[in-house]
């Protein structure tokens, strides 16, 4: 089964296959629950709240991120589909409860013939996605904590929204194999350095 997304202004249709609903369904949860359970700590009674918290933020930033790579693989007409790391999922859970995250979830697979200017923008596209994403949580923190008096589970979440898709895109930024960072410096070292840089700075001022 597959499930057609019209994009009328590029002119291209974005593919969801059942299985990789699937997969992406089950990789948002482990990871959802792996950091609510760093989040809660050795103390449970707040679990429930630190899962919106987790789903809304750590949850929210790796969809858009692997889905952010294969909008733009796909729009350069490559096969792009995401698939969940089984062993990583079970490895992410596992780990929480011993205070840390070894996240593995999966990645999105491509196949097709690109530039490497590119292959340079599919990988761009995820941790631009991340600073655009923590971009939108600061300015919301912003408001609420400035010109409004909202429940701390909000500023929680718009806090939290922040750091996490900072980090995210800091360390998918690292110029390294297989990491995005490798790839977008190969087409483009200066955009390379103007994506580092943006997200350094979050990570270090938030």
């Amino acid at each position: 089964l597959w499930y057609h997304l019209s994009i009328k202004k590029s002119m291209f249709k974005i593919h969801f296959s059942e299985q990789e609903l699937i997969d992406l369904l089950y990789a948002w949860a482990a990871i959802t629950f792996a950091f609510a359970i760093l989040l809660s700590g050795r103390s449970f009674f707040h679990f429930s709240e630190n899962l919106l918290i987790s789903g809304l933020t750590v949850g929210l930033a790796f969809l858009v991120h692997e889905i952010s790579h294969k909008i733009v693989a796909q729009r350069y007409n490559c096969w792009a589909e995401f698939r969940k790391f089984d062993l990583g999922l079970i490895l992410a859970v596992i780990s929480s409860f011993f205070g840390f995250a070894f996240v593995m979830p999966g990645a999105v697979l491509i196949f097709g013939f690109v530039s490497e200017k590119e292959n340079g923008k599919i990988s761009a596209s995820g941790p631009l996605s991340n600073i655009f994403l923590a971009l939108i949580f600061l300015i919301c923190y912003i408001i609420c904590r400035r010109f409004f008096s909202f429940p701390l589970i909000i500023v929680k979440i718009f806090a939290n929204g922040v750091s996490i898709n900072s980090w995210l895109a800091f360390f998918n930024l690292l110029p390294f194999p297989p990491m995005d960072g490798s790839k977008i410096i190969r087409w483009s070292p200066q955009i390379w350095g103007i994506l580092i840089l943006i997200s350094g700075l979050m990570v270090f001022l938030f």
